[in-house]
């Protein structure tokens, strides 16, 4: 299993994130990997993210600003 990441702008469409991440082998691992870099990809110009596991999206978008 494979859990990745997408990167999204606010309308929606992906953005290559600042911070590279890797394949996860777990969805803690992943989660744990965004919360360690949810403010740069913010700044980076990610609005969003959505997780998935070998391509089938489990959950997102999700906004990595609390006010959104």
């Amino acid at each position: 299993m494979a859990w990745t990441w997408r990167f999204e702008k606010s309308d929606g469409t992906e953005v290559p994130p600042t911070v590279t991440p890797e394949e996860f082998s777990t969805q803690g691992d992943a989660e744990s990997w965004l919360g360690e870099h949810w403010r740069a990809l913010l700044e980076g110009g990610a609005a969003a993210v959505t997780l998935s596991e070998d391509g089938t999206k489990i959950y997102g978008p999700m906004p990595l600003d609390a006010e959104q």
